[in-house]
């Protein structure tokens, strides 16, 4: 079930851009090491950080205006 990243809190995505930073730095370890199976996934992690990013960006202008 995928969740709709707008509906979160702030809080809430913060929690969700450092565990997916986190995942981030693993999955580049691993493809580092030659352990990454799903090459894909590294594209997959840096989108849904773009994403959380995007709508943090968004809720900070919107409260400056």
């Amino acid at each position: 079930m995928k969740v709709n990243l707008r509906e979160l809190t702030d809080d809430e995505l913060t929690d969700r851009l450092e565990a997916e930073r986190k995942e981030l730095f693993n999955v580049r370890f691993q493809h580092a090491t030659g352990a990454l199976e799903n090459t894909t996934r590294l594209g997959q992690v840096k989108r849904e950080i773009a994403r959380l990013l995007t709508i943090q960006h968004e809720r900070a202008r919107a409260r400056k205006v």
